[in-house]
């Protein structure tokens, strides 16, 4: 089963919970969703900016090149079949 069969197994499973429920509860339930929803939405605006990181150093661009391909690292030990 892929995820997308999953979660949609998982809406109508929870659809069919609401089905029973009064309207008021189901108006207080979509408020907390809503609001949920929000307060993830206004956590980090620049969140996205973020998770991409970023270089301190004042190095160029050709030094930290450089750096990096020194100290990679190689191991083709390979075992006997």
């Amino acid at each position: 089963m892929n995820t997308i069969d999953f979660n949609n197994r998982l809406v109508e499973g929870y659809a069919e919970l609401l089905e029973s429920m009064s309207m008021a509860n189901k108006l207080d339930l979509i408020s907390k969703l809503t609001k949920s929803v929000k307060t993830e939405i206004d956590e980090d605006p620049n969140r996205l900016y973020k998770s991409f990181g970023q270089w301190k150093g004042n190095e160029s661009a050709d030094e930290m090149i450089n750096v990096i391909r020194e100290s990679r690292t190689f191991n083709r030990d390979r075992e006997e079949l």
